[in-house]
């Protein structure tokens, strides 16, 4: 199974200097260690303790700009996967800077709400909507449901003419095509559990069209995440655009074309996918079709906007093990996927020879590892790390496992840092939890 984060040529170099220089919103100051914008995150750690996540505002906007630069005249709406971050920080900063929500739960919907995202802004997209998230979505006067299946379309007919509404809807279609990255993430191969087989949606496009309730606009896909080459891509929009061509011909309406979202960031040596062939491929497949055009980028707008700080517990085994304070409960991607995350010290003096070792949590889990044999100065106890890209499907997916209370988070914005989240107590873990009667 390949992994998420592709793992690095035995020749990159791994030094935490090279690995800060790779990124222009991290730099080391003399005195005051490593900075995010121009804060020092061993400020930030003082004050609230580790293990802390740390978001980059300011990276966040940069990316969003550079989307939506690469995407100009192509009539495309960007819409943020919420999935990959939904701190209403977050939110708020895409709400600023145009972008619409891409959700896929009830939950998230009214999270992009509360942010101040409009309806008209917010695609709800996955397998499994329940009845009452398709409601409230009816209810919320949304864009678009994207359906994934025969069944779930027959549900939301029913539902929209029960509540008096035509629901505008958008068929995805899964157009058996590898991404080529982690099968735990790919979409769009037919054995995937998402979207409708590629040689069913004609007919089911021309069914939906005679439904109460429905109006279909187009099609949407998606065929996985951290996609670093445009081939894929390329393959999917030119089957998804000869299947327009041929619901057009067949008298069909068709007038929107989500094109998903996944393109990959650094995690390693490998290149970040380019905006701008991201929206060439759209443009080589869609360009001069008449369409409204959306894509659902999450990775790459907040990936590396975020930090987790965390703290040396202790060394053991002469320096093969380290032990830090974070754990596989507050990111999980390493894990889960076997992904590869740069980790660089904190401190400001990090210079001597560099030894590998392993960087591990203090989770009773093996898998409770960040990296293996990572070239690392003596980190003494107390000593501080940032584990690098963690601004997307990081804390979003931490969990108290082993009473693990979930950590504290800010966000910096050129020399200002605020708490967006202050540190769980380890009372609010069990606060919901009730011993029955009969217990005694």
């Amino acid at each position: 199974m390949a992994s998420l984060s592709p793992l690095p040529s035995p020749d990159f170099d791994l030094s935490p200097e090279a690995l800060v220089a790779a990124r222009p919103w991290l730099k080391r100051h003399a005195m005051d260690g490593l900075l995010l914008e121009d804060v020092p995150l061993n400020a930030i750690a003082d004050a609230l303790g580790t293990p802390t996540y740390v978001y980059s505002a300011g990276t966040i906007r940069t990316r969003l700009a550079a989307l939506t630069k690469a995407l100009a005249g192509l009539n495309c709406q960007i819409h943020f996967a919420v999935k990959a971050n939904d701190h209403q920080a977050v939110l708020r900063l895409m709400q600023q800077g145009g972008a619409g929500a891409d959700v896929v739960s009830g939950g998230e919907l009214l999270r992009a709400r509360r942010a101040g995202i409009l309806p008209r802004h917010i695609v709800f997209s996955g397998v499994g909507k329940t009845v009452d998230e398709i409601r409230l979505a009816l209810s919320q006067g949304i864009y678009q449901l994207n359906v994934e299946s025969a069944e779930e379309l027959e549900t939301i007919s029913a539902i929209a003419a029960s509540m008096g509404q035509t629901a505008d809807i958008v068929l995805r279609i899964n157009p058996d095509v590898d991404a080529g990255t982690h099968a735990k993430i790919t979409t769009g191969k037919a054995d995937n559990k998402f979207g409708i087989p590629y040689d069913d949606a004609a007919a089911l496009y021309a069914h939906a069209a005679t439904l109460p309730g429905i109006r279909p606009q187009g099609l949407a896909l998606h065929i996985g995440s951290q996609i670093l080459n445009m081939a894929p891509y390329r393959a999917a929009f030119a089957r998804a655009a000869e299947l327009i061509r041929h619901l057009r011909a067949s008298g069909q309406t068709v007038t929107r074309m989500d094109c998903g979202g996944g393109i990959g960031i650094l995690y390693a040596d490998a290149p970040e996918a380019s905006p701008e062939a991201f929206a060439g491929a759209i443009r080589q497949a869609f360009g001069g079709m008449d369409l409204s055009l959306a894509t659902e980028p999450g990775r790459w707008l907040v990936g590396p906007a975020g930090v987790l700080l965390s703290s040396v517990i202790l060394t053991k085994a002469e320096g093969r093990f380290t032990v830090l304070d974070a754990a596989m409960n507050d990111l999980v991607r390493p894990a889960m996927y076997d992904a590869f995350h740069a980790i660089v010290p904190v401190g400001p003096n990090n210079g001597g020879e560099l030894s590998p070792t392993d960087l591990v949590g203090p989770v009773c889990e093996t898998g409770d590892t960040f990296a293996r044999a990572r070239p690392m100065p003596r980190l003494a106890p107390g000593a501080r790390v940032a584990i690098l890209e963690a601004g997307a499907y990081g804390a979003v997916m931490g969990s108290t496992y082993n009473s693990r209370t979930l950590p504290a988070i800010a966000m910096v914005d050129g020399g200002h840092w605020a708490t967006i989240r202050a540190r769980q107590s380890i009372e609010a873990i069990w606060a919901g939890e009730t011993v029955p009667d009969f217990l005694g």
